[in-house]
């Protein structure tokens, strides 16, 4: 695909300075720009890349002025790091706008899609699917009975959602996820064997919930697992049944949040992150990085460590941490002088 730098200036709302007809093809860093490619300039500090650089356009803001002569046509924007983030949003809408049906797939006669779909090959639609709008499916998904999915949604190969799952609008769901598992359910007997209990309930995305590749949401017991609006998952997650999580909170890799736990809006939780089930956590928490949280949290409490501490508490308790084996030598010092002073 080639664009002129009229046509970005038009999707950016920008101001051409160089050559209108020049044309672009490919995306690249400003220091590395090559011929045909497209670039921008945001941070200060590479300002000197764009009297060498060798990409063809240059994104900049509008109170950009050069001080040296310049062989890339420049795009003016209000911010050019937004409308380049916009610009690549516009990249991909296009480049994922496939259309249609492709041989082998599975389709339920009682399924039923809306405008604009695509089914990559090896897919496979249950009883009774309901897809809206825009929806693309890549190759090898399954999609089992009764799920409904909402409007511009995008599925990645090999994702699987499990029965009665229902997935939102702007929802993208990476490759490898699977919705709609059983929750580890199994409660032990007199011989001390596990029997299953059975996992009925299903798993619910709301609006704009991103699902990072090979995370796993176990439906619910009973009743929803439930992902709020504007949700953001990264890779390798594990969500346990009936966990609910609340609008906006973004969760980093290879966290695990055990069953029945509620999360509020607006929390950052970073990566390897270990939470207990059957917890509150408030809203606006934040969650440093291989914390393990094991009871209710506040709203807007700041939490580090295993088991969590207030984080400034733990940076205050690390300083000692750190210092612990001088103390040790310190305490066994005095002692030995106490002995020494008794002994006499």
């Amino acid at each position: 695909m080639k664009f002129t730098a009229t046509q970005i200036a038009g999707i950016l709302e920008g101001e051409v300075e160089g050559n209108p007809q020049i044309a672009v093809h490919k995306l690249s860093k400003i220091e590395e720009g090559e011929k045909g490619s497209l670039t921008f300039l945001a941070n200060p500090k590479y300002t000197s890349y764009i009297y060498s650089t060798k990409a063809s356009i240059t994104i900049v803001n509008k109170d950009f002025i050069p001080e040296q002569s310049l062989s890339t046509t420049l795009i003016k924007v209000e911010d050019a790091y937004k409308s380049f983030s916009k610009l690549l949003e516009y990249y991909n809408q296009v480049k994922n706008n496939k259309v249609g049906v492709e041989s082998p797939s599975f389709i339920s006669e009682s399924s039923r899609y809306g405008e604009g779909f695509y089914l990559g090959a090896f897919s496979y639609l249950g009883e009774n699917v309901k897809i809206g709008d825009n929806v693309k499916v890549y190759p090898n998904v399954y999609i089992g009975d009764n799920v409904t999915i909402g409007d511009n949604v995008m599925i990645f190969a090999g994702a699987k959602i499990y029965s009665e799952s229902i997935i939102g609008n702007h929802c993208t769901i990476h490759s490898g996820v699977i919705i709609g598992a059983d929750g580890f359910g199994f409660t032990p007997n007199a011989n001390g064997e596990y029997s299953k209990v059975p996992q009925t309930g299903n798993v619910i995305l709301e609006d704009n919930v991103d699902v990072g590749a090979g995370t796993t949401i176990d439906r619910a017991t009973l009743g929803s697992t439930i992902l709020r609006k504007g949700v953001k998952l990264d890779n390798q997650i594990q969500i346990a049944h009936n966990v609910e999580i609340g609008e906006h909170t973004a969760i980093a890799a290879q966290t695990g949040i055990a069953g029945s736990t509620k999360i509020g809006k607006h929390c950052l939780i970073g990566g390897q992150v270990g939470i207990v089930g059957h917890i509150t956590i408030g809203d606006r928490v934040k969650i440093q990085a291989q914390s393990g949280i094991g009871r209710n949290v506040k709203d807007d409490e700041v939490l580090q460590g295993s088991p969590a501490l207030n984080y400034g508490d733990f940076n205050k308790s690390y300083v000692h941490f750190k210092n612990l084996p001088k103390l040790v030598n310190q305490i066994s010092n005095i002692e030995k002088k106490v002995e020494g002073e008794q002994d006499k």
